[in-house]
């Protein structure tokens, strides 16, 4: 019980909990505004392109209404509007992603004064340089 404890106190101390918590709160602001882009700004040409017919009210009647009994339907177009969805955070994410790999590439190569280099990035390039230094000198050394 200690051995959980003590891991479990390792776990929220060391940062995982709240990058996951702050990871959920992002992702759940994301989602209102890609809602949001999809319900205001998408949806709209949409429905006016397919004869303004809302994707919410696209579904297939399996069985009409009777007296005695309610209609059961298929809601496939509240599956559409989940796919749009899907669709524009993929999209999104990967245009992200793509955009802070270019700008980290940037800021890790030494030799581009555009961005800023860490200490640590460019001190292991001039290891780099130094160990390749050495290297030409080692295999001039070796040919004479």
């Amino acid at each position: 019980m200690k051995g959980f404890i003590r891991e479990f106190k390792n776990f929220a101390i060391k940062g995982n909990m709240f990058d996951m918590a702050i990871g959920i709160i992002i992702g759940t602001a994301f989602n209102n505004v890609v809602n949001a882009l999809v319900k205001e700004i998408l949806t709209p040409p949409l429905a006016f392109f397919t004869s303004e017919v809302q994707f919410t009210n696209m579904r297939w009647v399996i069985r009409e209404a009777t007296d005695t009994q309610e209609e059961i339907t298929m809601g496939y177009g509240i599956l559409l509007e989940a796919l749009i969805d899907f669709g524009i955070i993929a999209l999104t994410i990967f245009l992200l992603i793509k955009a802070l790999n270019r700008i980290r590439s940037r800021a890790e190569d030494p030799a581009d004064k555009a961005e800023v280099t860490p200490k640590e990035i460019e001190l292991l390039a001039r290891i780099e340089g130094l160990m390749h230094e050495q290297n030409q000198i080692l295999k001039q050394k070796k040919n004479k």
